[in-house]
């Protein structure tokens, strides 16, 4: 039973990844990462071991399909996010226990990992394939928001976790 539960949270939680990025017009669904953070860190909270990897996997093949052309990097931005999220849970030891989760750890957990690929998407979709010049204005908007969205998506899932769902058992 335990197995079916954590591929029910895989995938409801892959298909609301995917939901956000459906009916929001393309600027802003960029905007929504703070949404997937949320449900990145509490997967990986939930099914530990490669949950948000998991979760991040199932998002971007969705997320792909209604997007064909975009299909490889939907995929490999999602699941590279994914697999630095449980990556950073590992190295900073955040555990999810019936107590709780360490606030701060998951929180640093997430600004790490969304800063990082808040930077690789973003130098990866516009430097790379040389679209637009260097804008540093626009290279500070992502330098800070990167760490503050997932820094928020961190609070928010202990917050969840803590009050909510650490009696939950997968």
């Amino acid at each position: 039973m335990q197995k079916t539960n954590r591929l029910i949270v895989i995938a409801l939680f892959g298909s609301i990844m995917f939901i956000t990025r459906l009916f929001v017009p393309q600027p802003i669904s960029s905007l929504l990462i703070a949404v997937d953070a949320v449900l990145l860190a509490l997967s990986a909270l939930f099914v530990k071991s490669l949950g948000a990897t998991y979760v991040g996997a199932v998002g971007g093949v969705l997320t792909g399909l209604s997007r064909p052309s975009l299909i490889p990097f939907s995929i490999i931005y999602t699941v590279l996010y994914g697999v630095m999220v449980d990556g950073f849970l590992l190295v900073l030891k955040v555990k999810a226990t019936n107590e709780g989760v360490n606030r701060n750890r998951l929180m640093i957990a997430m600004a790490a990992s969304t800063m990082i690929i808040g930077f690789l998407t973003y130098y990866a979709s516009t430097f790379f394939p040389q679209i637009v010049e260097q804008n540093q204005a626009l290279d500070m908007v992502v330098a800070f928001m990167g760490p503050a969205t997932g820094a928020t998506a961190g609070y928010a899932a202990s917050y969840l976790w803590n009050k909510y769902l650490k009696s939950i058992s997968l």
